[in-house]
């Protein structure tokens, strides 16, 4: 299996200013060369907004029209969220987007209750697993951080060669500084319980609601390990190389997911 090159996006976010932001996401993504996956923060055209029927864009809007158009023109795929409208609802609605143009789409499952995004935001309901360069990753948002059941990786034993569900995972985020410890402690225990490399990249700066954001944006290997360099309150795109040689022999040799125990998730 290649090894992966991402790059983490940690940059400042202009409150509510779609055509600001994106504007200058493509400044700081225009240097990003020989990267396979370019990975934004959550809610990148507007911030953490809870104005959704001002602030939301119509599916296939213009983020991710601009989203398609980058990852064309790196010949990467993109990754990170946007405030979104469909059918008369708003998701916080992550788009993972290839060279190709074509994409996928993932509508938060954890609504952040204490910032009232469950009383303007529909719930999701199912995860999607990316795959690049066979790789298989799993991309999550923000506090579906703090629960892990929705994240665990299940292995299985096929034709005498061990697997999981995916290999990478990530979370994008508007992750405040007051609450900073959490998320990069969080971050890797969930390296640690599903023996994958976990890639978090989170904002910096103030929000509209006053909040300060450091980023602490990180790349954690499946032994806990941070094996990135991105510094907190920076605005940065670092670009990280995994190995997958790496992932497969330490599970091979450390292999506790076998031993994971079953279960089901209601929705």
């Amino acid at each position: 299996m290649e090894k992966l090159s991402l790059t983490l996006v940690q940059s400042s976010l202009v409150w509510e200013s779609p055509d600001a932001n994106i504007a200058h996401f493509d400044k700081l993504i225009s240097s990003c060369t020989e990267t396979d996956l370019i990975v934004l923060p959550e809610m990148f055209t507007t911030g953490f907004t809870m104005q959704p029927s001002t602030n939301a864009e119509k599916h296939e809007g213009k983020g991710l029209q601009w989203m398609k158009q980058k990852a064309a023109e790196k010949n990467a795929i993109i990754t990170g969220s946007i405030c979104v409208e469909e059918n008369n609802k708003h998701y916080n609605r992550l788009y993972w987007v290839g060279a190709d143009k074509n994409y996928l789409s993932y509508n938060k499952r954890h609504l952040f209750r204490i910032g009232a995004e469950d009383q303007h935001y529909t719930i999701g309901t199912e995860k999607i697993i990316a795959t690049i360069k066979g790789w298989k990753i799993l991309p999550l948002i923000c506090y579906d951080l703090r629960f892990p059941v929705w994240s665990r990786n299940k292995w299985q034993v096929k034709n005498n060669e061990l697997t999981a569900d995916y290999d990478m995972l990530i979370y994008v985020a508007n992750w405040p500084e007051v609450r900073s410890h959490p998320w990069k402690q969080l971050l890797i225990a969930r390296a640690i319980e599903n023996q994958c490399y976990v890639v978090g990249v989170n904002r910096i700066g103030v929000d509209g609601n006053g909040f300060n954001h450091t980023g602490d944006s990180m790349v954690i290997n499946p032994m806990g390990e941070v094996i990135s360099n991105t510094k907190a309150s920076k605005e940065s795109a670092e670009t990280v190389s995994l190995d997958y040689e790496f992932l497969v022999s330490f599970r091979k040799k450390f292999p506790v997911g076998l031993d994971a125990d079953n279960f089901t998730i209601s929705i």
